[in-house]
């Protein structure tokens, strides 16, 4: 099998829930901005990609969006792929002709869903294709209000849903959705901007005081006391160490025997996620935050375990930046202020804040990754020099199974 980079960019709803990945897939020989390289070969890569690795390790219980071009659409390779995982999303300079259209309706009885990629304007060919289409994709950065406007009911003719693509801010996201798109996606998702004073809700506040006593080595009364101030954390710690802990002859009852029996590392990754987990009332990206920041960090763990495979410390300090690298978004809160508070190492705080140092530059690596910018993930790669592509390929999806499993286990405990 070739070498592969995989990236997943997160697809929300309406209501900011991630619903969706898109797949980004590259072999080592493919630099190019287009995902396939114009040849049957990037079918084998993607079908060995699934074949190797899982679907369910790469997206979860969530759908996952391939861009297709003319000769991958017509390969038969494609019918491999998981009709109830993927999309096959119909990349824009595909000339839609009689033949594609045959081939679409042909794979649309076979039960997989299609999208249009990259969508500014209709025109006779692609309405032709529209009763095929279950999403249709739209660049809304490249589109004036009106346009837009305009845009949007000309689809409304056909029972498709809306998908806004390159949602790089704030005011894009809310005039999409007031649209009545059912999806956004974008860079603005994967690092929204800091509202500075934004009021932090009271859940994660509580959290945050958590997280502080077991950064600082607070005494275990001390922590038992603040979780005694959240009756909802404490059931759902001693849940979890119960059905943890299966083994133990007797039931855990009690918040000290929990909080000694899980350990302050445990204890402190698991409150860690809760953060990302506890909902807005005004509706957020939890959802895809939690996600991203629990494979962030689990990746820079396994990062930092290959670089010094003996020194725990060093990797307990590489997850805690990977999952801290995105607190500043959830909390709306400047991280020169977080990092202040929490008081952490210097070579994490570096990392944080101006991805400096060992910790900074492996968080750029995977920052690089998440966004598909694959010819900066090769240069950072070569760069610290311990890892290949295909380790590093293996361990970001190892990352990404363990984030979906958190996510699957917060969700049915809320």
């Amino acid at each position: 099998m070739n070498e592969v980079y995989l990236g997943r960019l997160p697809i929300l709803d309406s209501k900011q829930n991630l619903v969706a990945f898109e797949l980004l897939f590259r072999s080592e020989q493919q630099d190019t901005v287009t995902v396939t390289n114009n040849s049957a070969a990037s079918a084998n890569v993607i079908i060995d990609t699934y074949g190797q690795l899982g679907i369910e390790n790469v997206i979860g219980k969530r759908r996952g969006f391939i861009k297709v071009d003319a000769q991958l659409l017509m390969n038969d390779a494609i019918c491999m792929l998981p009709k109830k995982h993927v999309v096959l999303e119909i990349l824009r300079n595909v000339e839609i002709n009689d033949e594609i259209i045959h081939r679409c309706s042909f794979l649309k009885q076979k039960g997989y869903q299609l999208a249009l990629s990259n969508i500014v304007q209709l025109n006779k060919q692609l309405s032709h294709l529209m009763p095929l289409i279950n999403v249709v994709k739209v660049n809304v950065n490249a589109l004036s209000q009106n346009a837009l406007i305009n845009l949007v009911k000309e689809l409304r003719h056909w029972p498709v849903l809306l998908l806004a693509e390159k949602v790089e801010n704030r005011e894009t996201a809310r005039r999409c959705v007031a649209l009545n798109f059912q999806m956004l996606q974008g860079f603005y998702f994967a690092k929204p901007e800091i509202i500075s004073g934004k009021r932090i809700d009271p859940s994660k506040l509580s959290l945050l005081k958590l997280l502080l006593l077991v950064v600082k080595d607070s005494g275990v009364t001390d922590i038992e006391n603040e979780l005694k101030y959240q009756p909802g954390l404490s059931y759902n710690l001693l849940r979890m160490v119960n059905s943890a802990a299966g083994g133990l002859p007797s039931k855990i009852n009690s918040i000290k025997r929990a909080i000694m029996i899980l350990g302050r590392k445990q204890l402190q990754r698991w409150i860690q996620i809760l953060l990302y987990a506890a909902k807005q009332r005004d509706g957020s990206t939890s959802d895809a935050l939690m996600q991203t920041a629990a494979a962030r960090g689990k990746l820079l763990e396994f990062i930092a375990a290959a670089d010094r495979p003996h020194d725990k410390n060093h990797q307990d300090r590489a997850f805690m930046v990977g999952v801290l690298s995105l607190l500043d978004t959830l909390l709306g809160v400047e991280m020169p202020k977080l990092v202040e508070t929490l008081s952490i190492q210097k070579d994490m705080s570096e990392a944080l804040l101006a991805r400096r140092g060992y910790l900074g530059r492996q968080l750029q690596l995977i920052e690089a990754h998440e966004k598909g910018e694959f010819d900066k993930v090769s240069a950072i790669l070569s760069e610290i020099g311990f890892l290949s592509i295909t380790e590093f390929t293996a361990m970001e999806l190892e990352a990404a199974a363990w984030a979906n499993r958190i996510s699957d286990t917060v969700n049915q405990s809320e």
